[in-house]
């Protein structure tokens, strides 16, 4: 956020908080809660954290071309079908690495960098997309996946670090 704005730093500043909600959370968790799911067919704990971290990276970086850390780099393909299970510490770690890439991203843009379009493939169909597009697209997956992982710590008796 290159330009001061009340609104845009009170979102940012918000999210930050509940990226350490669930980091806080995760990292909290014995492999066995890891493994825990919703339902047979729903991502586990851990694949749904990994998710959001493989998500994070894949937009900033194969989508918006950051570069990025190297540790966000590795994380870019942590939300794949097949991937290996990570550890809390592990996917405590992606959090961090994948929120320091948004956020120092973010940091740089201006207003009118925000609005500059990237090309992306949509089943077989190009759409532009805005970087402002691409941070709410983040975002509220953040908020989602983040959501089914409070869920199912609640369906399996687990408190969760989530503030409401």
């Amino acid at each position: 956020m290159a330009e001061e704005n009340f609104t845009l730093t009170m979102f940012y500043t918000q999210w930050q908080a509940y990226q350490e909600q669930i980091k806080r959370t995760i990292v909290a968790l014995t492999d066995d809660q890891l493994a825990l799911q919703a339902a047979p067919h729903l991502r586990s704990i851990g694949e749904n954290t990994a998710h959001i971290i493989g998500c994070r990276a894949g937009w900033f970086i194969y989508t918006l071309g950051e570069v990025g850390n190297p540790a966000a780099q590795e994380c870019a393909k942590w939300g794949d079908r097949g991937e290996p299970a990570r550890s809390a510490a592990d996917l405590a770690a992606g959090l961090d690495a994948t929120w320091q890439l948004m956020a120092d991203a973010i940091a740089r843009w201006s207003s009118t960098d925000m609005q500059t379009t990237f090309p992306d493939d949509w089943d077989g169909t190009i759409v532009h997309l805005s970087r402002a597009w691409v941070v709410w697209h983040v975002l509220e997956h953040d908020l989602h996946h983040g959501g089914e992982i409070s869920l199912t710590l609640g369906m399996h008796g687990l408190k969760s670090g989530f503030t409401s």
